[in-house]
This record gives C-alpha cells, structure tokens and sequence, in this order.
C-alpha cells in the first residue's frame, strides 16, 4: 500500500502502479501485504555426507568440507579416554590449524559429545578431526 502521495513529473503525466497478488484461497485474487504475505518456504542448503569413523590409535581423519553457513555438528561417542580436536584447513589440508574462540582452544573434547562445532563461510576450507584416543575406541561423526 502507498501510504503517502507520489510526485509524478512531466512530461508523461502518469506514473505506472505494479501490485502482485495472490490466491486468497477461495479462487480470489489478495494483494501481497504484511497481513496476507506470499507464500514461500525455505529449502535447506546442499550439505555434504556426514563423516564417520572409529579410532582407537592416534591419527588425524578428514577433510570434511562444509558447505557455508550452516553449522557443523560432531558427534563422539564410545568408551575412551583421550582428546579429540577439529582442525581447519584453507590449502587442502597441508597446513591444519585448531579452532580457537577468542584466543583460546575451541572444539577440544575429552568426553562423549554432540553439539555443533563451528561455521564455516569461506569457501573451500576443510575441517578435520585430530584424534589422540589413550584408552578405548573413539566412535566419530562429523555433518551437517
């Protein structure tokens, strides 16, 4: 709705007015507004096949690549002791960095988890997982 007047210059004298509408429901047409909005869904991104495994030696599993913007989630689950970080990579996996959230260590783990771990928004980066289980078997998943 216009709710204040538009000026219309000269030479034409008239200005064109475009509206979209919709089915109200009953085989009427309704103009898109606030009360009667059109009508839309989301679509969840394409995120790629989550990344699972077991561990019960150290070594270092990956990449994962996510797709941007949406969170990553890991899943640990076993009986072990022992850590597990995810590592970041920007070069295909040459150089591997641990996250860190303020300066300090971030998606460190010595104990059975499921929460996200991070969102990526470069394109291209890689995560991977650095496992050093002491005692056990390390059950993993990495998705989105």
């Amino acid at each position: 709705m216009i709710s204040q007047s538009v000026p219309i210059e000269a030479p034409g004298g008239f200005a064109p007015v475009m509206a979209l509408g919709r089915d109200n429901g009953q085989g009427q047409l309704t103009l898109v507004s606030s009360d009667a909005p059109l009508p839309t869904i989301v679509l969840a991104p394409d995120t790629p096949t989550a990344f699972t495994g077991e561990a019960s030696a150290a070594q270092v599993v990956g990449p994962f690549t996510p797709a941007p913007l949406v969170p990553v989630y890991l899943t640990l689950a076993g009986d072990w002791t022992g850590s597990v970080r995810v590592l970041r990579s920007v070069d295909g996996g040459t150089t591997r960095h641990p996250l860190t959230l303020g300066g300090s260590g971030w998606a460190c783990f010595s104990a059975n988890a499921c929460e996200p771990v991070w969102v990526e928004s470069e394109t291209g980066a890689q995560l991977y997982l650095d496992l050093v289980p002491a005692s056990g078997t390390v059950i993993y998943r990495i998705a989105q």
